[in-house]
């Protein structure tokens, strides 16, 4: 049986770090940590830069101190000053675990962690960061090292930062998790068709997320051009959203809806925006397809899978752990339009084998990317970074 504490019979005290609470994936998987981490077992703390976003109530609903130290930027004397804060808060909470999730929360929440001598400190990296600039990976690959370890979400980002350099044993692959007794108790959209002004009978072809240039949803609308004489009843969802620092729309969504309109789509494509019932209009699609250039490990395709729709991915990053070609969906070469097209059309024309992907997805996520995996993995890390934390302190004290 495996003990957890802090000091005497304390729980451990792990202070999660998340920049802020707006609607993503990284956001939802931490509030599937903070909801079902054992509490006898961890007492929490949240800390960010900024009070806001979709996900705030969730966190706040758990009852979970939630700390804010904003700043304008990762460097500078006001930030200096804030980590110091945040070093205080560590030792004067005698906080055993320091858990800093993505980029921004890796150069703020680490050094602070290690300023205030923090038994264990561990940073995280949600994706292959090919599409991050040299100066930034410099910076994040610092601050990785300056950690006791690093938290992945797929096993291809474990082999690249081995390959940089990274200690084996200082890498660890917690993957995504969903949470399926949840997500099975949202129901349909039903009129969602009603809604967008389909018509009721129509296939639904979608591409879900944040849209952003690496998203490479420009392939989408060029296959969607290449299907759409061959399959005139389907209409093509863009779903999903982006704004820029000032809440405005994104360039990048208005250059997809200039080439949607540019190749005659225009009354095929449907760009629904932001969706916070994404689960359920993802039940309603016909196939699910993902054109990312650079991922982690998607949790566009878990809940796709989970929701039994046959999905479409191209063959990059963590898609290839999710996705195995031919039994639990359809892999395709990253910004090759006509191979997503043909991917696409096989599925709309063979229903028997949407549906054999579809249930092999299914299993698949059951399997190997429930909720409880994620909890388990993430618990059992806890443990281990301290036990080994802790282990010189007693050596000293015995010899």
């Amino acid at each position: 049986m495996r003990t957890a504490r802090g000091r005497g019979d304390s729980p451990i005290r792990v202070l999660e770090f998340l920049p802020n609470f707006l609607f993503g994936g990284t956001e939802r998987q931490f509030v599937h940590l903070i909801r079902g981490l054992d509490r006898e077992r961890f007492a929490l703390t949240v800390a960010c830069f900024q009070r806001q976003g979709a996900f705030l109530a969730d966190v706040a609903r758990e009852e979970v101190p939630v700390r804010e130290y904003p700043i304008q930027r990762l460097y500078g004397y006001r930030t200096w000053r804030r980590q110091l804060g945040l070093a205080h808060d560590l030792r004067r909470d005698g906080v055993d675990i320091v858990h800093a999730h993505g980029f921004y929360a890796n150069g703020f929440a680490v050094p602070a962690g290690r300023l205030a001598r923090t038994p264990v400190v561990l940073a995280s990296i949600r994706d292959t960061r090919e599409n991050m600039s040299p100066g930034r990976k410099r910076f994040d690959t610092a601050m990785c090292r300056l950690a006791d370890g690093v938290v992945v979400n797929a096993e291809a980002t474990r082999r690249l930062l081995v390959a940089e350099g990274f200690d084996a044993a200082k890498v660890t692959v917690v993957y995504n998790g969903v949470d399926l007794a949840a997500f099975d108790r949202v129901e349909r959209a039903t009129g969602l068709r009603q809604e967008l002004g389909l018509d009721t009978g129509a296939p639904l072809v979608g591409v879900l997320g944040r849209l952003a240039p690496h998203k490479g949803v420009e392939y989408f609308l060029d296959a969607a051009a290449a299907l759409a004489a061959s399959h005139p009843t389907v209409r093509f969802l863009v779903i999903g959203d982006s704004v820029d620092p000032d809440g405005r729309r994104s360039a990048y969504r208005e250059q997809l809806e200039r080439r949607a309109a540019d190749l005659g789509l225009a009354r095929r494509v449907v760009f629904t925006g932001f969706r916070s019932d994404a689960p359920a209009v993802a039940r309603e699609l016909t196939v699910s397809v993902l054109t990312s250039f650079v991922e982690g490990l998607s949790n566009v395709l878990l809940e796709s899978m989970a929701a039994e729709v046959p999905v479409v991915a191209t063959s990059v990053s963590g898609n290839p752990e999710i996705v195995h070609d031919g039994e639990t969906g359809l892999l395709v070469p990253p910004g090759d339009a006509p191979a997503l097209a043909a991917a696409v059309d096989r599925i709309l024309r063979d229903p028997d084998l949407g549906r054999r992907l579809a249930r092999a997805g299914r299993r698949q996520v059951e399997q190997r990317f429930s909720l409880g995996r994620l909890l388990r993995d993430t618990e059992d890390l806890y443990l281990r970074a301290l036990a080994s934390a802790r282990r010189p302190s007693l050596r000293r004290q015995t010899a």
